[in-house]
């Protein structure tokens, strides 16, 4: 029979390519499908969790009425974004299988798919190497003073003083690198950093050191001694309950003077105003900030003004390689879904 597969895309994890990817592993089957990109990342998703009917997901893109279109009367829906909510599932009664290209789905209501017996799966680390090399990038921006070279020559001037001893940067191999979690992404970054031959410490009440961690003399440490030992800071952590505000006023204040601070993950896992304040004081010696309490970073926020700070728009997770390699682990388990096999990444 003739197998019907809704996609709802974006400008990122475009439909065209997971089409692709799906008609590669399913070849053989008698497909069709229906597709709709969405305009994210050119427009911002739902940062936060929304009201009502939304009220248990965040991080999604779109209207009811957007998925109830795409999915229509089929099983199958692959996405990235959609907002997938138990008045949607109401409205689309055959979806029994949704392939969610994300590591954390916050966009799906699991509990809601559960109680409909709907298979969800999705992508573990799909963007570990991405969000690992981007952060390798921004610790050298701060720490070598990429930033403010580059800031400089926008504006004209030429600062040879960046050359002084007394204001240049250290090497890496220098300093010690303290990563806040320890999973995919922060195994990536370790296994980055251990050619600079700089220090590396974790922090991660889930994760115990491995054969890697030591044979490189990788130690894992408490939170608080990792904020006082650190020359810089990455955190690498999910948002829960209890990570919320994970870096404040207290720990800024006990890191190291003149260390850096790294958040490549998510915005609300730091207190802004705190890290403002003591990037202000000059205590911090400065800061790589991809994620925000508030995206877009409103225009007018003081973050903007900051000479210590190298800002970018959320992007660390974008490559090419991250597209494919999602569209491929989940059509890797759409294909053991439809051949009654075990499922690699079931979340339900």
């Amino acid at each position: 029979r003739r197998m019907k597969i809704s996609i709802y895309g974006d400008r990122f994890m475009k439909s065209d390519i997971f089409e692709e990817v799906i008609s590669k592993k399913l070849n053989g089957y008698d497909l069709q499908f229906i597709k709709k990109d969405i305009e994210w990342p050119d427009g911002p998703f739902h940062n936060d969790y929304g009201t009502e009917e939304f009220s248990k997901i965040k991080e999604y893109f779109g209207s009811e009425e957007d998925v109830i279109n795409t999915v229509q009367n089929n099983e199958i829906l692959i996405t990235d974004l959609a907002p997938i909510t138990e008045s949607i599932l109401s409205k689309i009664p055959n979806l029994k299988f949704i392939g969610v290209s994300r590591g954390g789905p916050v966009n799906i209501d699991i509990e809601a798919c559960k109680k409909n017996n709907i298979t969800v799966v999705n992508a573990p680390g799909r963007n570990a190497s991405a969000v690992a090399e981007f952060t390798i990038a921004s610790i050298l921006s701060e720490t070598r003073l990429v930033t403010k070279g580059h800031q400089s020559m926008v504006n004209g001037e030429w600062r040879g003083d960046l050359y002084r001893f007394d204001i240049t940067g250290k090497e890496l191999s220098e300093l010690t690198i303290g990563l806040v979690g320890y999973s995919h992404i922060g195994k990536k970054v370790r296994d980055l950093l251990i050619p600079f031959g700089c220090k590396i410490i974790f922090s991660d009440p889930y994760v115990e050191e491995d054969e890697i961690d030591k044979k490189n003399d990788i130690n894992k440490v408490s939170k608080d001694e990792l904020i006082s030992s650190s020359d810089v800071i990455s955190i690498h952590a999910r948002v829960t309950k209890e990570t919320e505000k994970f870096f404040a006023d207290l720990e800024f204040k006990n890191m190291k003077k003149g260390s850096y601070f790294i958040n490549t993950a998510r915005g609300p896992l730091v207190d802004y105003d705190a890290l403002l304040k003591y990037l202000k004081s000059g205590h911090l010696g400065g800061a790589a900030l991809d994620t925000f309490e508030i995206e877009p970073l409103p225009k007018n926020h003081a973050l903007r003004s900051q000479d210590n700070v190298t800002l970018t728009p959320h992007i660390a997770g974008a490559s090419i390689k991250t597209v494919y390699y999602a569209a491929e682990v989940i059509a890797e388990d759409l294909k053991n879904y439809l051949e009654n096999k075990g499922l690699t990444n079931k979340i339900c």
